[in-house]
């Protein structure tokens, strides 16, 4: 066929058949070179066989672009949300940083420097983090741009990684995921710090 629809074609099989029919998927359809369209709601799977994702809600597209471009650029608060594990940070638009960042001032008084995206937001805001991107350190990192104190307040055990929620002065607990390694305890004090770069403002 000139195009290959499948609609959910994975989602009877398990957990670990279906993390090894995606690379059969995948690799067959480079090699017949044929043009799929593959519906799916399983959002690793999108990032992981799709060279084009059309994210859609409520029937209305909400992006369009690459895997990598939806991960790490989502443009809506749904993106960021449904592609993906995010936190949001929600606040107050300030004058741009003298880096050439954005400031965001959340409740509770937090700055938190953003990369300027190409049209300047004003007034509320939200911000999308995706959860393998903040640092967790025991002591202060050199590099105080976007470093706060915080503390574990839960640990959860994937196997593969760690899910930590850490609160902090900048709103909700963060959700962070790290590699099962030197791992904090519960009610552990930590630094945690973001790179500016990795904080990408989304509209809400």
């Amino acid at each position: 066929p000139e195009v290959l629809l499948l609609d959910e074609p994975l989602s009877n099989l398990d957990a670990k058949l279906r993390a090894e029919m995606r690379v059969e998927l995948r690799e067959l359809q480079q090699r017949i070179d044929v043009t799929s369209i593959y519906v799916t709601h399983d959002q690793e799977e999108a990032l992981a066989i799709s060279d084009r994702i059309i994210v859609m809600h409520g029937g209305l597209i909400e992006q369009v672009g690459t895997p990598a471009e939806i991960y790490d650029r989502p443009r809506t608060r749904f993106v960021a949300d449904f592609i993906g594990a995010a936190n949001i940070i929600v606040g107050q638009v300030e004058p741009n940083g003298s880096d050439g960042t954005v400031m965001l001032r959340t409740g509770g008084g937090t700055v938190v420097r953003c990369q300027r995206p190409p049209v300047m937001p004003s007034g509320e805001a939200a911000v999308s983090v995706r959860t393998v991107y903040p640092e967790l350190h025991r002591a202060e990192p050199g590099d105080t741009t976007n470093v706060w104190p915080g503390r574990v307040a839960r640990r959860v055990f994937l196997g593969d990684s760690v899910q930590y929620f850490v609160d902090w002065d900048g709103g909700r607990a963060l959700s962070v995921r790290k590699p099962p390694l030197d791992t904090l305890n519960e009610g552990e004090p930590v630094f945690v710090r973001i790179d500016p770069r990795h904080c990408v403002f989304v509209e809400q």
